[in-house]
């Protein structure tokens, strides 16, 4: 019966809309009798799909193939709401509300999705070039499918499907914060953090120590979801995170942020930023996650997935994000009057000439790969190619190319006008960067030397009390110090001079609180051995 009404609507659907058929797959969406989409609370749907496969067209009355069930359906986005065109946010979901796992239009199995609907981005391209880009330089990125899509028998234009950012194991592949490991590690992740503008309903944020306009947010697990003491981990441990890059031992690989991060997703979140001199880069929808911790391993902070390139790639029209020059993350110097700011640490990573040298490196690997400017043209042209017939559509629907829309960098006359500009953008950009980008990648940089493993500290984490055992190599005079992310000495116990052999010692915690340290063991005054310990 259910489909059957389907088919009816379909039927009259067809007699009066320009899409008929297509290439890509199409998405139909109905509502019950006298409801409608809004912005929180979803109200549940009905959602056919139609896929034959890649190279086979489909009908708007061919059967659902794909998926024919119920979904429960909300508005998405922030500035995007302003565009008659909405993009959606819905879960698929059985008979009863229950989550229903589906892996929609081949995309990996799950039940939260996005339909994303490029309105300002005339090309119609940006996310997808820029997910794209991330996957080639390793990292994941939300996967995404071109669709038609249909709501309530009226034609949308052309949508994209895509992976709500979360984790998952086909996503943001992190280990689950409720769920212990071998070590009983219930608190030191998996997290998924932002950075981000203060919209919708959001029940708890915490703000940087030095910016107060930098707001934090958690992104899944949400705060509500979170035991306090896990909540309270993560906020500290991103402060102690910003402590030791403004520390003066900030580029120490112990007491530094070498220590704290994945070094190269840094690299890549700052490429891609810049490459799109995106507007809203670095201070609005940019993710972090951190996985759980692991015996004598510290998980570190990870920069990514990346998120919102729709005003990217000279697509906006204010605070010079149109221009081929100058550096995004010095944003607050050019247009300082938002409510929004970027970190410090973008700037200050910059301050390390080891860091300079090997963002350097990673660029000039990147242009000979998935950044050449012939691998990106190629790429923005078959996807063109492929969405032609729906983009025509798409524009009969939203008569919108050669006007002006919030914000447009530039108004082609013709679709491929705004494809021209996207490939001269990208093309002029990546020159300014080539020559404009500091380090020297010829240079033969000395790398920090790990030291052997000759040392660890239990139980780690710890709540009252940690006993550091270490090994010296010869006679010498023995100190062991823990210390803060600030650098400052919260235990020391000299030992005085001390045979080659094994040693121990405890340290009480007292009245230290909950977050991160360091141990040092200091032979004669060198650093012998360093090593990361949680208290809880």
């Amino acid at each position: 019966m259910k489909r059957l009404t389907i088919a009816l609507l379909l039927l009259c659907f067809s007699t009066h809309s320009q899409l008929t058929s297509s290439n890509l797959p199409i998405i139909i969406i109905s509502n019950k009798p006298g409801q409608t989409i809004v912005d929180e609370p979803r109200v549940r749907a009905h959602m056919g799909v139609i896929d034959n496969g890649f190279g086979n067209m489909n009908t708007i009355n061919d059967p659902f193939t794909n998926y024919d069930d119920s979904i429960a359906i909300e508005y998405r986005g922030s500035t995007s709401q302003q565009y008659p065109k909405k993009g959606y946010g819905f879960e698929t979901q059985d008979d009863f509300g229950n989550n229903l796992p589906v892996a929609l239009l081949g995309l990996p199995v799950e039940n939260d999705w996005i339909l994303y609907g490029p309105y300002p981005d005339k090309t119609l391209i940006r996310n997808v070039l820029t997910f794209e880009l991330a996957r080639k330089m390793g990292h994941y990125a939300a996967q995404t499918k071109y669709c038609e899509l249909i709501i309530d028998n009226e034609y949308r234009g052309i949508y994209i499907l895509m992976e709500r950012i979360k984790k998952d194991g086909d996503r943001v592949n992190i280990q689950d914060v409720h769920t212990p490991n071998t070590w009983n590690d219930t608190i030191t992740g998996g997290y998924i953090v932002k950075v981000d503008k203060l919209t919708g309903d959001v029940p708890y944020t915490w703000t940087s120590n030095y910016n107060s306009e930098v707001i934090f947010q958690f992104h899944d697990p949400e705060y509500d979801e979170l035991h306090p003491l896990q909540s309270s981990y993560m906020e500290n441990w991103m402060n102690e995170f910003e402590a030791a890059l403004n520390s003066p031992n900030f580029s120490d690989p112990i007491l530094g942020y070498p220590a704290l991060i994945d070094e190269q997703s840094f690299h890549d979140f700052f490429i891609l930023q810049e490459l799109g001199r995106t507007v809203d880069g670095y201070r609005s929808s940019s993710f972090l996650h951190k996985d759980k911790d692991a015996l004598n391993w510290d998980a570190p902070l990870v920069a990514g997935p990346m998120w919102d390139f729709n005003l990217s790639f000279g697509n906006a029209d204010y605070c010079d994000a149109d221009e081929i020059y100058g550096w995004q993350y010095e944003f607050d110097d050019i247009c300082g009057n938002f409510s929004t700011s970027i970190p410090f640490w973008w700037e200050r990573l910059q301050d390390d000439w080891r860091y300079q040298n090997n963002l350097r490196c990673r660029w000039e690997e990147l242009r000979l790969g998935p950044l050449h400017t012939d691998s990106i043209n190629h790429f923005i042209d078959s996807v063109a190619l492929y969405i032609k017939d729906a983009r025509i559509r798409n524009f009969q629907k939203w008569p919108i190319i050669g006007q002006y829309v919030n914000w447009n960098g530039f108004v082609g006359q013709t679709y491929q006008e705004d494809l021209d500009y996207l490939k001269t953008y990208i093309e002029q950009r990546s020159i300014w960067i080539d020559n404009n980008l500091e380090g020297n990648c010829n240079l033969n940089v000395e790398e920090y030397q790990k030291q052997p493993a000759y040392h660890k500290a239990w139980p780690n984490p710890f709540v009252n009390s940690i006993a550091v055992g270490f090994s010296t190599f010869s006679e010498g005079i023995v100190t062991v110090q823990v210390h803060d992310l600030t650098g400052r000495i919260m235990a020391e116990d000299q030992l005085g001079k001390k045979t080659a052999g094994t040693h121990v010692v405890e340290f009480q915690s007292g009245a230290w609180k909950q977050g991160n340290y360091i141990y040092t063991i200091l032979c004669d005054e060198a650093i012998l051995h360093s090593g990361k310990i949680i208290k809880h």
